[in-house]
């Protein structure tokens, strides 16, 4: 993966190198393991606190990029047997 971090203030920023696709931003909770999550909103154009899979709003660095990556990267796969029109 190749992603850069953006340090601005309290918040981290998580974006793909070779595009300007925005994913997340991180805020720093005072522990370096545990932060908390939020996932960019294209349609407004920012970022809104939001849930990991885990169901809590913080969570590693790691998780917040794998819930996001799947968000807007990974292409949508349809459960089996959902019709298609």
């Amino acid at each position: 993966r190749h992603h850069k971090l953006m340090n601005r203030s309290d918040f981290r920023f998580l974006d793909r190198l070779r595009t300007t696709l925005k994913l997340c931003r991180l805020r720093y909770n005072g522990s370096a393991h545990l932060w908390g999550f939020a996932i960019y909103r294209a349609s407004h154009d920012d970022y809104e606190d939001s849930y990991l899979p885990t169901g809590t709003t913080i969570g590693t660095a790691e998780e917040a990029l794998d819930c996001a990556a799947n968000l807007y990267i990974h292409p949508f796969t349809p459960p089996p047997n959902t019709p298609t029109n």
